[in-house]
């Protein structure tokens, strides 16, 4: 495994709230435990920046890869539902509906789809985590 292209974060915390550093960057992110989990709910929780994580990742992946591979892109979006189960508690599931663009045609839709399922966070995932994707296509 090539750990060359490690990525440096940093978490501090104060209270229960975290503020997440980017070490490339310097970006920051605040989280806070959610509010069925003793919490306030102010910001994301762990659990929701993994959700947000994977449509983030599958997005991104599907876009760079129409480009190279020549497919047709345009704008896209996302809205990811989370549920959580236990115990012990965990997510159990990641529900992903993804509205894609226009531009996209019929012939290409499977292969973006194909990709979006096995973007590195998809991948990453437990395999115990559900994760429904729903992709809708403008007209």
């Amino acid at each position: 495994m090539d750990r060359s292209l490690g990525v440096t974060m940093t978490v501090r915390i104060e209270g229960l709230g975290c503020t997440i550093s980017h070490g490339p960057s310097g970006a920051t992110l605040p989280t806070t435990p959610p509010k069925d989990n003793g919490g306030d709910g102010s910001s994301f929780s762990p659990t929701d920046l993994l959700g947000a994580s994977l449509a983030s990742c599958a997005l991104s992946t599907m876009a760079l890869q129409a480009g190279r591979e020549g497919l047709a892109w345009g704008p896209a979006r996302a809205t990811v539902v989370k549920h959580m189960v236990g115990p012990p508690r965990r997510i159990g599931e990641l529900t992903v509906r993804f509205e894609m663009p226009r531009e996209v045609k019929p012939e290409q839709r499977a292969r973006l789809e194909e990709i979006a399922r096995g973007c590195p966070v998809a991948r990453s995932l437990h395999p115990d985590v559900q994760v429904p994707m729903d992709f809708v296509y403008a007209s």
